[in-house]
């Protein structure tokens, strides 16, 4: 199983949230930032209380994570990704929410060819 690497500090958070690109869809918000460190890509996942409780909120985080991790390999190049939840991903299973993150993967032209 291979390890997904974050993005875990409120600055580092805040830092792709102001200078990095942003696209939309139904289910999810993409932010996406070139890192500085060339340290591969890091992903961060937020949830909003407003999505529902922490059992929601958790399944989630565990579906957008499951999702990036068996398509980490198809992104290329080193990026700062956080993807921020909406409250229509609440009912989603795992094909709607993985299908979702990658058309946001190539919205943001970040898919290896």
């Amino acid at each position: 199983m291979s390890e997904v690497i974050s993005v875990k500090k409120n600055r580092d958070f805040q830092k792709v949230f102001k200078t990095g690109r942003s696209y939309a869809n139904k289910y999810l918000v993409m932010y996406v930032m070139k890192n500085e460190e060339n340290a591969g890509n890091r992903i961060g996942i937020s949830v909003s209380k407003k999505v529902g409780n922490s059992v929601v909120r958790h399944r989630v985080k565990r579906l957008i994570k499951e999702s990036y991790r068996l398509n980490a390999v198809k992104i290329s190049g080193s990026y700062d990704i956080v993807v921020v939840a909406r409250q229509d991903a609440r009912d989603r299973d795992y094909s709607e929410i993985e299908s979702a993150l990658m058309h946001l993967c190539k919205l943001h032209h970040i898919l290896a060819q």
